[in-house]
């Protein structure tokens, strides 16, 4: 079974084809940096991290860019709020935005370029633009004509018509049409600014990705990704762009995660409800709200909750409790062979296959994540069961896991670290007064042990612990 995805601008699932395979380009659009971003936008991270991932474990050889936007009004206008400079406040929260998502187990782009940086390349391809007649200049500033591309809308699938009877023009826009959008931006006082053709000025936003993923890939894109709140106009505008300035597609692929909202409302700042990665990542594990993500498919609107985090905490440490108890039981594993180990041969079998079907359905992670619970169970069944354990069979299954946590990065793959000396001496001197049935003495030290958030179970196997 090939990758299918949805592509947004076709509405409907497709077989991913690659232009160049193995080679993957993938460009996902990164944070403006004025601010920490919120459980939303770690979506959209968490998700295009997961499917870049994905891509390699099928063996594809994925280049990913994803900018920062470090010059725009919300920069400008937060940077004079205090008092610094924009330069400092992108620094300060590119920083910050790294820490977040590193701590959220993403991977970091392969480049991360900032459009302050690329200045240049969005001039070069503004002059284009002007010199193939998608653009004119309106009293220093530089727009780009809808009207001159007829599809313009194809993303949002919205006729310009429909278009237009939502658009307004801002106070202090000189364009021809509401549609039509800034491509630079003639200086004001107390602003960046950069030398241009046109004079001294700055880029509008919708340039910078255009330009950015021109220059890093040179060609039409395999994956272009975001927020569905890109979609229009951010993502409209890159298309026109694109094609009015080179007469090519900017992406085969149009790929957008859904919207977050908390205790089912929107998240808004009027509201006061947005949840910063900042502060949650200092209340809950970082890989419980990373779990949490991945329990929704990924277009879906997906619901943010205290609760639901306590539910994604309780199911990933079933999933980290069975893998313990797998490494646990490989330490006393023999090379041996039974009837009892076709059941969960069989299951590994059928896992490996449907997680991949799962994956292959524009990477349905919700469905994936069944997967892992339901071989979880077979796993714990076959350790209880007390039957001398098979190293090969235990090995074939801890090898799925770390293959697929290799995709969802939601576990650890080896055991937690040794107890200290005092621990183990109260373990074995439990199992010593077990073995010599003073089960009120084993009862006191296992009330001991738990008292100090180290929990123990019995198995056939010897004691198990974990940390509560």
């Amino acid at each position: 079974m090939s990758i299918k995805i949805y592509n947004t601008i076709n509405r409907c699932k497709e077989d991913f084809k690659p232009g160049n395979p193995p080679l993957v380009t993938f460009y996902v659009c990164g944070p403006t940096v004025y601010d920490y971003i919120h459980i939303g936008n770690a979506r959209v991270f968490i998700i295009f991290d997961v499917i870049r991932r994905y891509l390699e474990f099928c063996d594809y050889d994925v280049k990913l860019v994803q900018n920062y936007t470090d010059i725009d009004d919300k920069m400008i206008n937060r940077a004079k709020e205090q008092g610094i400079t924009v330069p400092e406040l992108a620094e300060r929260f590119i920083k910050a935005y790294e820490e977040d998502v590193n701590t959220l187990r993403v991977r970091p782009a392969d480049a991360t370029p900032r459009a302050t940086e690329h200045i240049d390349k969005i001039i070069e391809l503004i002059k284009r633009l002007l010199e193939n007649g998608f653009a004119y200049i309106s009293d220093g500033d530089v727009y780009y004509d809808t009207a001159k591309f007829p599809n313009y809308g194809q993303l949002s699938h919205q006729k310009q018509d429909e278009l237009l009877m939502g658009a307004r023009v801002e106070p202090g826009e000189k364009k021809r049409s509401p549609l039509d959008f800034v491509l630079w931006k003639q200086r004001k006082e107390g602003e960046p600014s950069w030398d241009s053709p046109w004079g001294e000025g700055r880029p509008g936003w919708h340039i910078e990705c255009s330009a950015m993923s021109t220059y890093f890939m040179n060609d039409t894109l395999d994956i272009h990704a975001g927020g569905a709140d890109l979609i229009f106009p951010h993502h409209e505008n890159e298309i026109a762009q694109t094609w009015g300035a080179d007469r090519r597609p900017l992406s085969r692929y149009w790929m957008h995660a859904g919207y977050l909202n908390i205790e089912d409302t929107k998240m808004s700042k009027s509201l006061g409800n947005v949840l910063t990665v900042h502060e949650l990542v200092r209340k809950h594990d970082p890989l419980d709200l990373r779990f949490l993500i991945l329990s929704g498919h990924y277009r879906s609107p997906l619901n943010f909750s205290g609760e639901l985090v306590a539910q994604s905490r309780s199911g990933r440490q079933r999933l980290q409790e069975m893998v313990t108890n797998l490494l646990r039981a490989l330490e006393g594993a023999k090379d041996s062979d039974s009837e009892h180990e076709k059941s969960l041969k069989k299951a590994l079998s059928e896992a490996q296959k449907r997680f991949t079907e799962a994956m292959d359905d524009d990477f349905n992670t919700a469905d994936a994540l069944g997967v892992l619970f339901d071989l979880a169970r077979s796993c714990n069944i076959y350790i209880k069961e007390g039957h001398p354990y098979n190293r090969q069979l235990l090995e074939e299954a801890l090898t799925f896991y770390r293959n697929t946590n290799s995709v969802f990065e939601i576990i650890n793959m080896s055991l937690p670290e040794s107890l200290d000396e005092e621990i183990e001496v109260m373990i074995a001197r439990r199992d010593e007064a077990r073995a010599n049935k003073d089960y009120a003495a084993a009862d006191r030290i296992r009330d001991e042990l738990q008292e100090r958030g180290i929990l123990l179970e019995d198995t056939p196997h010897g004691t198990r612990w974990k940390k509560s």
